[in-house]
């Protein structure tokens, strides 16, 4: 590593460490950190064992059960139903062992659904299968003459009475969820793969855990590859809902319509082979999508139906079908890569010059949209960009896998490489940069900490800088606060905010486009550092009130809702009970707060009181309970900066708002009640609270100015037209570097 770089992060966790202790977060974070460094110092554990020739059990660091004892046939009892809605096919020749460990995770792992399990015996004449008679719930098929994989599998799904049909290998374990993610995926919404979904496919790990295929590539002249064979599957690049070339049969779900459309696999493709290659392919011409599902697994034996020696048995069709796919769908495979090229673009069907972008995506740590309004704006953008067709690389700069919130990015279809299995940036730009179409950096920081390594490897990608809010004029607003009663601390700040504005000035000059939310901070940028390319950019967005909020009626109190981990909303809590709320209270006593949030300080846990409750994180349904009981929003921000998400879901929400002139930044003609003073805030609040005229026609207001301003479609036009401006403007800087040679009479060449 550079000196210099390893200076920049030292100064950088050293100035983050005085933030956390100045606020008082700095055990919190500590916390919170203690699963990274448990995390790597295993991976390191581990990668020292593969070293040295040790193949680790990854099916236990998975958290994946044991193989099942061979249950006796008569003991063992499959949950199914007469009225299935999934049916399970398994085509069979012989295998006993494998046969009754595959039902016996079906019987002890069932989907949340109705099923049926049909197991089809294709006349291998093992006497053995006489005795999957005695299981209980199974719809045994025994075929009285061999009809090879294909006819038999073809002639099972026929005598299947489910709408969802999951075909599966006999030599497979299916693990506990499998087939619940499966169909949610075929019936569940993804703002990034539109349309219906004709085939779902199951990560297939090996009988040690590791990953045996996390769906297949094809590449241009019809090779095909297992992605992430015999790799390590907690590796980002396997866990993220993918649109795919195509899903070994071994266990995929279909919709019964797509089957029966398709009129199930060819038998051009006969005895067997690449007959599911084709299938997906198929579907996807007639406008079906087919999805790699991470979080369904299934562990797989390879090669114990037909061995894996291609030059003799039926295992030798493989190569004869694989040319036969080639040839039939030769012009769509031409789109592909030339192999084991452009991994990005092969994995997530991207080719070079189509309409589907490659962008990055860099914050400081991964999106936690129930915490903090940053993150749901960023989020806003992931799902325009996601809707757009666009793929989406998210790159958090702290490294955290933060339980459930990457699992939330990654059920998008968004890749989110995490410690301690991804590399450095500077490994990872020089690895993918040159995949990249677009980059956006939030926050001055991160950018700070990416540029150099994007530069390098990258340069061709515009670099979009999205600042969330102008950090130097946040804090500036806090020391004009703090001049009277604490001087010196207001001197600290002066200065801190002094270095962020060098940081800003220096991240916007190598920014292609910088965005902020509102149109005052942008023009603030333009008069901070004339020549620099702005644009205004509400990425929020919310979904339109489905109806009219209800009205006073049976409303009680006052809500504020923040994220109380951001010292303006700990300021605002507060003023809001030492001074607001006292005032309130002197002409309706009795009045109740709330306040309601994600990481209370002890500041503002010690607020709670009789009147007052600090509620600490609820979940969203809570939080819509909140706003439809609540009587009146307040949100008494004294410094910050930037577009407030707790103003704007408020009137979303229809609960009428009192606010700030800094609360309502960025919201021009924003029909709320704003005030500056406490006496003037309470005045507002209580207007609210006892005139029922006044709560309704504020609360349709509010609500309309919402749907007219914050709409998805908005978002979406607004962030092509910034790629568009950045790419515009990354041209003109690249023909400034380069300018053409001149002609020998000195006059320039054209360019």
């Amino acid at each position: 590593m550079p000196a210099e770089t390893f200076l920049r992060r030292q100064l950088r966790r050293s100035r983050r460490i005085a933030e956390w202790t100045r606020e008082g977060r700095l055990r919190h974070e500590l916390w919170q950190r203690r699963g990274y460094v448990k995390a790597r110092l295993s991976f390191v554990a581990e990668r020292a064992l593969v070293s040295l020739g040790w193949r680790l059990d990854m099916r236990g660091k998975l958290g994946l059960p044991a193989p099942f004892r061979l249950p006796d046939p008569k003991d063992l009892r499959l949950p199914t139903s007469e009225q299935p809605f999934i049916s399970v096919v398994i085509p069979a020749y012989g295998q006993l062992t494998h046969c009754l460990r595959c039902l016996a995770t079906l019987a002890a792992y069932p989907p949340a659904l109705t099923f049926e399990v049909i197991l089809a015996e294709d006349a291998s004449g093992d006497p053995e299968m006489a005795r999957l008679r005695a299981v209980q719930g199974l719809r045994l098929f025994e075929w009285p003459k061999n009809l090879g994989f294909l006819r038999s599998a073809n002639a099972a799904m026929a005598e299947a009475r489910g709408e969802f049909l999951f075909l599966l290998n006999n030599d497979t374990e299916v693990m506990p969820g499998a087939l619940d993610a499966l169909h949610a995926a075929i019936t569940q919404p993804h703002p990034g793969f539109p349309g219906p979904v004709g085939l779902a496919g199951a990560r297939l790990l090996y009988p040690e855990g590791w990953l045996q295929e996390a769906g297949g590539l094809l590449w241009r002249d019809g090779s095909a590859w297992n992605w992430g064979n015999r790799q390590d599957p907690r590796r980002s690049e396997y866990t993220y809902l993918r649109e795919v070339d195509y899903c070994s049969g071994a266990a995929i779900m279909l919709p019964r319509t797509a089957w029966e459309a398709m009129g199930g696999f060819d038998e051009e493709f006969l005895p067997a082979y690449c007959e599911d290659t084709d299938l997906a392919f198929r579907l996807r011409a007639a406008g079906w999508r087919t999805l790699y599902v991470p979080n369904a697994t299934v562990i797989h034996h390879e090669g114990a139906s037909h061995g894996t020696d291609l030059t003799k048995g039926i295992k030798a069709y493989q190569v004869t079908n694989l040319r036969k796919l080639h040839e039939r769908h030769r012009a769509a495979m031409d789109l592909r890569e030339e192999p084991a090229t452009n991994l990005i673009r092969a994995r997530d069907r991207a080719p070079k010059g189509g309409a589907r972008r490659v962008v990055l995506l860099a914050d400081n740590n991964l999106l936690t949209p129930d915490q903090d309004a940053g993150s749901r704006a960023t989020l806003s953008l992931v799902e325009a960009l996601l809707t757009q067709g666009h793929v989406v690389k998210f790159w958090a700069l702290n490294g955290l896998d933060m339980p459930g919130y990457r699992e939330a990015l990654e059920a998008l279809g968004v890749e989110c490489p995490t410690d301690p299995h991804r590399p450095n940036f500077e490994d990872w730009a020089r690895t993918h940069g040159a995949e990249l179409d677009e980059v956006i950096l939030s926050r001055p920081h991160v950018a700070e900490a990416l540029l150099p390594a994007l530069k390098r490897h990258a340069p061709h990608a515009p670099i979009l800088f999205y600042g969330h809010d102008l950090h130097h004029e946040r804090v500036e607003r806090e020391a004009a606060l703090l001049e009277a009663e604490a001087p010196s601390r207001a001197a600290a700040l002066r200065e801190e905010a002094a270095r962020l504005l060098e940081q800003e000035r220096a991240v916007w000059a190598d920014s292609d486009l910088v965005i902020y939310l509102s149109d005052e901070e942008t023009e603030s940028v333009r008069r901070l550092a004339p020549g620099t390319a702005t644009m205004t950019l509400l990425s929020f967005t919310l979904p339109e009130a489905t109806a009219e909020a209800p009205g006073p009626e049976d409303r009680d109190g006052l809500l504020f809702v923040a994220g109380f981990a951001h010292p303006p909303n700990v300021d605002a809590a507060t003023w809001l009970v030492g001074e607001i709320l006292p005032r309130i209270h002197a002409a309706r006593p009795g009045t109740r707060l709330a306040l309601v949030g994600a990481n209370p300080t002890p500041m503002v846990s010690a607020l709670a009181g009789p009147l007052v409750e600090v509620t600490g994180r609820v979940s969203d349904a809570e939080l819509r309970r909140r706003y439809s009981t609540a009587r009146v929003a307040i949100c008494p921000l004294r410094f910050g900066a930037g577009v407030k998400l707790k103003v704007m879901e408020a009137m979303q929400e229809g609960l009428p708002l009192v606010t700030t002139p800094v609360g309502v930044q960025g919201l021009r003609d924003a029909p709320c009640a704003v005030a500056t003073d406490a006496q003037a805030l309470a005045d507002a609040a209580l207007r609210l609270l006892d005139d029922d005229e006044a709560w309704r026609a504020t609360s349709a207001a509010q609500q309309g100015y919402v749907r007219e301003r914050l709409s998805p479609s908005a978002v979406r036009a607004a962030l092509e037209a910034a790629f568009t401006e950045a790419a515009a403007r990354r041209a003109a800087r690249a023909s400034a570097a380069h300018p053409p040679a001149p002609h020998d009479d000195g006059t320039p060449s054209p360019a």
